[in-house]
Formats: structure tokens, C-alpha cells, sequence
């Protein structure tokens, strides 16, 4: 059961291919993997920390006040990684700046925060927290991973296709929202088989 709390998030309710939260940044930073990649790890860290945080809260703070209170907890985190990424991750950071910000917002961690680590113990929150934060990683990785090699002919800066030219639009917006609409399309056609 436990390990489950851990998986599920994977991909069977993947925040971005099942459970559509997150896509504003899942569709903005994609544009390289290194950006998905601090993207996903600061997701990872907000909404464990924070899921841990309102599951050890929870019978503490009123109903009336519970979703100004996990703003606040969320609001805390991601300014510790805003202030890490800034200080050691000053390329990212600068990258990925804005959304970073936005993760206080992230329907990911409210609604974690609402529907599961409000009502069950930090040990559930946690692999909860993780194993939907590690989903929302998966997700991002596999479109950066599309869109790097497709529109810069690139992963991690190295050539992936010597002499192939990239097909540039899909390192702008509309090859996120391309790229999304391939995956989400392979995902459902496995469901069907």
C-alpha cells in the first residue's frame, strides 16, 4: 500500500498526462531538459515538504483559514528555492525564474495539499508528495526530451543527429503545446490496445 503512495504519480495518475494540473510550466520550461529538470526537482521539493508539512498541521489549523495557511507553507518553500536556485543555479534560475515562482500556485501542490495530505499521516503525505512530484519530473523530462531533439537537434548540448536540421518551431510555444498533444495521444492510444 505504501508503495503505491510512492508510484502512482509515476504514471498511472501523472500530474501532467492523467490528472492535467501543472501544464502551464510543464508547457513553459520545456524548451531544454536542464530547465525541466530544475523545474521537476523544485516541484519535487515544494510539494513533498509542503504535503509533509499540512498532513503534520492539519487538525491544528480552522477549516475556515486552511487554504490561506498552505499558501503560506507553499509560499515559504518556494522562496527557499528560489533563493538555492539563485545563489547555485543562477543559469536555470534565470531560465526558469518566473515559473519557480508560480509553483505557490501550481495546481499540483494545492491539490495535493487539499485532497490527500489534508485528510492522511506525514508518512503517506511524503510518498504522496513524492512519487507525484517525481510523475510531474517524468513528464517534464519526456517533452523537453521531444522538444530539445526535435527543435535544436540537441540533449544535454550535444548533437543528436549530425547534419540533420532541427525543426525549430518546436522549441517555441506551439511545439509545447504539439508535443503534449503527441504524448497525450500515444498515452491514450496504450488504453485502447
Amino acid at each position: 500500500m505504501l508503495l503505491n503512495e510512492l508510484t502512482k504519480g509515476f504514471w498511472e495518475k501523472n500530474p501532467v498526462f492523467v490528472l492535467a494540473l501543472g501544464l502551464c510550466p510543464a508547457l513553459a520550461v520545456t524548451n531544454s531538459v536542464q530547465n525541466a529538470i530544475g523545474m521537476g526537482v523544485s516541484t519535487i521539493f515544494v510539494l513533498t515538504l509542503s504535503n509533509v508539512l499540512i498532513s503534520l498541521v492539519r487538525k491544528v489549523i480552522p477549516a475556515e483559514i486552511r487554504i490561506p495557511c498552505y499558501i503560506i507553507i507553499i509560499a515559504f518553500l518556494v522562496t527557499v528555492v528560489d533563493l538555492v536556485l539563485a545563489a547555485y543555479f543562477p543559469d536555470i534560475s534565470k531560465a526558469i525564474g518566473l515559473f519557480i515562482k508560480l509553483i505557490v500556485v501550481n495546481c499540483i501542490i494545492l491539490g495535493r495539499a487539499e485532497a490527500f495530505a489534508a485528510k492522511v499521516t506525514p508518512l503517506r503525505s511524503l510518498l504522496d508528495g513524492l512519487g507525484m512530484g517525481i510523475g510531474f519530473l517524468i513528464a517534464l523530462v519526456i517533452i523537453a526530451g521531444i522538444r530539445e531533439v526535435l527543435g535544436a537537434n540537441k540533449f544535454f548540448g550535444f548533437t543528436v543527429f549530425p547534419g540533420w536540421r532541427p525543426i525549430g518551431v518546436m522549441v517555441l510555444a506551439p511545439g509545447a503545446f504539439l508535443t503534449l498533444g503527441l504524448v497525450l495521444a500515444w498515452k491514450n492510444m496504450g488504453k485502447r490496445a
